[in-house]
């Protein structure tokens, strides 16, 4: 907001405490009132969005509410049946869906529980995020220790935990306190995490530079992916089951889309600019470290949805740092010539 030129005269000599434009003139100094009004905050810019009705969730939840009673009925008359023909198959037939629904409501606790951690890791990361903006250290502290309880069941994290716990009563600042947290129990992880997606990328290049058929290229990387999703997934909060793994596939590929479609392009081109003798050499072997790279952007991708902290000290990963030996093939050949 911009205030209008205002000219006030202070060399000549008045009353000493004398109003000027409703403001106090003390000697040579004229105080004058702030009658501005001050920037409202738009409600909209900080409220939550409401959801909206969608035709597609009525619909799936109609279909698998009919689908649930056509199972119920159609197992009420095949026990019904086979108790009027023979009461030992009735019974075995009861056995059998009693154990079938106690799998199915096991399956479904997993699936809650997936959901839940998922949930969980998402709600630290924000919470990461939004205190390295503003914060308090309580508020850091208490985070803190989130992380610690989530990896207690964990002996790799036992020394970090144990140093994160004897440093937090000396720490007085949101941002040492994520430093030193990220620093004592995600940097293993980290490390972790990339020499995954670097063995991943490598044995992609390899397997599809050598694969004769493109279908078999396009499955093994699938199978690839989403084994690289469960183990990232793993490393930072468990293992997640089918669904978990479809729900996390679904975010990657938002995280692809909306931050880092345009750096995986760049990346991708500029590594494969630099492979111009592998190209001109075999054009699978071009192919080959593509999918590499385009797995490694995968991982990248999976490691920063999974991570339960925003990067506060560490520099996030590249591309290069995972699939940069992707060539290394290259430079062994001009050391011998």
């Amino acid at each position: 907001m911009t205030k209008a030129p205002r000219a006030i005269l202070l060399g000549e000599k008045a009353a000493d405490d004398m109003a000027v434009d409703g403001g106090i003139r003390q000697g040579d100094v004229a105080i004058l009132p702030e009658n501005e009004p001050v920037d409202a905050v738009e409600p909209a810019a900080v409220a939550p969005s409401k959801r909206k009705f969608s035709w597609g969730s009525l619909f799936v939840a109609g279909l698998s509410g009919f689908l649930a009673l056509a199972a119920g009925v159609w197992v009420e008359n095949t026990i019904s049946a086979l108790m009027n023909q023979n009461p030992a198959l009735g019974y075995a037939a009861l056995v059998c869906a009693a154990i079938a629904a106690f799998a199915l409501l096991v399956m479904l606790a997993q699936v809650l529980r997936d959901i839940l951690r998922e949930r969980k890791v998402e709600s630290l990361r924000e919470r990461g995020a939004g205190l390295l903006v503003g914060g308090t250290t309580d508020a850091a502290k208490a985070l803190a220790g989130e992380l610690s309880s989530l990896y207690k069941g964990r002996a790799q994290t036992a020394q970090g935990r144990a140093e994160l716990e004897a440093a937090l009563p000396q720490l007085f600042a949101p941002r040492d306190v994520l430093t030193v947290a990220e620093r004592s129990l995600l940097a293993p992880l980290d490390k972790q995490a990339q020499e995954q997606i670097a063995i991943a990328a490598r044995r992609v290049s390899l397997v599809t530079a050598v694969s004769p058929r493109a279908l078999v290229d396009v499955l093994f990387v699938l199978v690839a992916c989403s084994r690289l999703l469960r183990s990232i997934a793993g490393i930072y909060a468990g293992r997640p089951g089918a669904l978990g793994l479809l729900r996390l596939a679904r975010q990657v590929l938002n995280h692809l889309v909306l931050t880092g479609g345009m750096a995986a392009g760049d990346a991708v081109i500029q590594q494969v600019l630099g492979q111009g003798l592998a190209a001109r050499l075999s054009a699978k072997l071009g192919e080959g470290v593509i999918n590499g790279m385009l797995t490694a952007r995968i991982g990248l991708a999976a490691l920063a949805v999974c991570r339960p902290l925003p990067f506060v000290e560490a520099t996030p990963p590249t591309l290069s740092d995972v699939a940069g030996d992707l060539a290394s093939w290259r430079g062994a050949k001009s050391e011998t010539e």
